[in-house]
């Protein structure tokens, strides 16, 4: 079980990245437009700095949703690779065997 703070503070950043999304693409798609000033880019680089640092969607952590386990997270399922084998093992992940030859 991780930390009730560090789980906290991972939510906290994902409403972050959430509130700063649309400006963030906004201001990146002018930096990356070939037709934009370099006056206009200038300025988009400076807002994009000047945004939090948690606005940017790579600092938030993928965790298990059960427990929190930062490690070892697994996408398909959205859990920790020691959670998905005990739910897989109790029959709770529907199409997954346990596989043997």
């Amino acid at each position: 079980m991780a930390k009730q703070s560090k789980i906290a503070q991972n939510e906290k950043r994902k409403a972050t990245v959430e509130r700063y999304a649309a400006r963030r693409a906004e201001l990146k798609e002018i930096i990356r437009r070939p037709s934009s000033t370099a006056e206009e880019r200038r300025a988009a680089r400076e807002e994009l700095s000047r945004q939090p640092r948690d606005a940017s969607a790579t600092r938030v952590r993928n965790r298990d949703s059960v427990d929190g386990r930062p490690r070892g997270y697994l996408r398909r399922f959205g859990l920790s690779r020691v959670r998905a084998r005990q739910q897989a093992h109790a029959g709770y992940l529907p199409g997954v065997t346990k596989s043997s030859w």
